[in-house]
């Protein structure tokens, strides 16, 4: 074939090809086995440009149950396989996710991990952890269901596992792990202070104070901690305990509590849908009981803060001995009526006493012979008065969680209210059995449950101490309030060396005012409140009585 004739023909094949729509042109014509002299570079039809060539479209949307299966297994079986690096790889958040599979390993002591899917819902895999648990000699398996949930990368579409730390294990919140040790609480066993064990079986109401009690003093008693799995918060403090691979030796607690007068507290208040009780040792301030009705829920034997109402009138009348502002048997105005600070106060049912003494007053829970002085007195009065002599609102060491009492500083019609326990003071039955233990014996004792020497804390102290005189003279007031006032009903059944006072606190909002009772009987003093309940001779009174023929 002559020279002219080989040209047409390629020129031909590369017509044909172009038109083909330029699919592998550069190879047919690359490949030519026909020698052309620099035809090739001449001839081909080029690449398009990388710049040229469409984008690919990111996926987006929610993943397919497909991917969702297969993404899920991979995952699972990445972590089961010992692949933390690559489990995390397969996740939204790789560095957390790796940082928490692990610990869950070097922390949580899990080895042999099996990972069981489940059948995905929608985006979300359940599945079964079986795992076993070693720490020293201690081994245990453990199975526990979680989920996962996958997600689209919104970048490149890429589905993921959604990392939460839920995934770990469903009780994990963000930034918590679980580890496996011994450094937890050992086992407490609370006695009482006659070695009696206190279960919360068979004392529900002591159950949140026995937990307290534990939670700071297990680690100063004699007991070995068990080995659990347990969560641990970022900011390293214990949480929930997951799993007990060993139960620990238990230590022994002593407490101040009386068994039989513990059950004989919650007797008393047997049939009161509410109410708090508390029995103390004057003579050392030990919390001998601890009362509340329901057994369970808040505990506002320790911790509630209530208007004591004219329980509080101790407190008072010890202010007005001291400032000569009132004596016991002195002349004393109790008029029906009394304004200050534009208020106008009243007695009980508008009652008044004629030409009485103060000791009368008191026995018969006067309002206005304790208003009537509120212009002699100073704002901060009887602040420091509850402070400086009863302790209140001092920070008590008591070894459990309490509620110290409240007596703020207030004016005029406020400052007046206070001196009859409405207003803002703010009390309980532990600091109202702390008043009548301090009318007791004399002298500011601080509540205690256990011994300061566990823990060499300090234990809160008064500024001062009453005198002689006025101690005393409070003695004679609650005895003659217990003998013919508003308590002689109640404690007519308490005999020896007894006193007394009752309180009826107003309550916005309720039909009924709170009933109060504060007494004593030899070396034990009590109080209890019964909310909206009415009054406290009739409604509290009795359980206090009770409390104390017990004891």
């Amino acid at each position: 074939m002559r020279d002219g004739q080989k040209m047409a023909v390629i020129g031909a094949v590369c017509a044909a090809v172009v038109g083909a729509a330029g699919f592998g042109a550069y190879a047919l014509v690359g490949n030519s086995d026909e020698g052309v002299d620099g035809g090739t570079d001449e001839t081909s039809v080029a690449a398009p440009e990388e710049s040229e060539k469409p984008e690919k479209a990111v996926e987006t949307g929610p993943p397919s149950a497909a991917e969702v299966q297969a993404t899920a297994k991979e995952f699972l079986t990445a972590w089961q396989d010992g692949d933390t690096a690559g489990a995390a790889a397969l996740t939204d958040d790789e560095t957390a996710a790796a940082k928490a599979l692990t610990s869950f390993q070097k922390d949580g002591r899990a080895s042999q991990i099996r990972l069981t899917e489940g059948t995905p819902s929608g985006t979300k895999v359940p599945f079964k952890v079986t795992t076993r648990l070693t720490y020293e000699e201690q081994s245990s398996a453990w199975t526990y269901d979680s989920a996962l949930t996958v997600v689209r990368d919104e970048t490149d579409g890429k589905p993921l596992v959604q990392w939460q730390s839920t995934v770990l294990h469903p009780k994990l919140g963000d930034g918590e792990t679980i580890v496996t040790d011994a450094s937890g609480d050992p086992p407490v066993k609370a006695v009482d202070r006659n070695g009696t064990e206190l279960t919360k079986d068979e004392y529900p109401e002591l159950d949140a104070v026995l937990a307290d009690l534990r939670k700071r003093y297990a680690d100063k008693t004699d007991g070995k901690p068990g080995v659990e799995t347990r969560v641990v918060g970022k900011d390293g403090k214990d949480g929930e305990t997951l799993l007990k691979l060993s139960e620990g030796t238990p230590g022994t607690l002593k407490t101040t509590l009386d068994a039989e007068l513990q059950k004989s507290a919650m007797k008393a208040l047997k049939g009161k849908k509410k109410g708090s009780a508390v029995a103390i040792k004057p003579s050392t301030g030990e919390i001998l009981a601890i009362a509340n009705a329901p057994a369970t829920g808040f505990n506002s034997a320790l911790r509630g803060s209530l208007a004591p109402g004219s329980t509080w009138k101790v407190v008072s009348a010890s202010m007005l001995l001291e400032k000569g502002l009132a004596k016991t048997n002195a002349s004393h105005p109790c008029p029906k009526y009394f304004t200050h600070g534009g208020w106008k106060f009243q007695n009980l049912d508008k009652f008044e006493i004629k030409n009485g003494t103060f000791a009368q007053s008191f026995a018969a829970s006067c309002n206005t012979a304790f208003i009537s002085q509120a212009p002699e007195l100073k704002d901060d009065d009887l602040t420091k008065q509850a402070r400086d002599v009863f302790g209140l609102g001092l920070n008590w060491q008591v070894g459990a969680g309490t509620f110290d009492g409240r007596v703020p500083v207030q004016s005029d019609a406020q400052m007046a209210a206070s001196l009859i326990g409405q207003g803002a003071v703010r009390m309980n039955p532990l600091t109202m059995a702390s008043v009548a233990a301090t009318v007791k014996d004399g002298t500011f004792k601080q509540p205690v449950i256990v011994a300061p020497s566990l823990d060499n804390r300090t234990l809160a102290k008064a500024p001062r101490t009453m005198s002689p005189a006025t101690a005393q003279d409070l003695r004679s007031l609650m005895q003659l309030t217990a003998t013919s006032g508003t308590a002689a009903e109640a404690m007519a059944s308490v005999s020896g060396d007894k006193g007394a006072k009752t309180g009826s606190a107003e309550v916005d909002g309720q039909k009924k005012p709170n009933a109060w009772f504060i007494a004593y009987r030899g070396d034990l003093a009590a109080a209890a409140v019964i909310p909206d309940s009415g009054h406290g001779g009739k409604n509290a009174g009795p359980v206090v009585a009770q409390i104390l023929n017990a004891g």
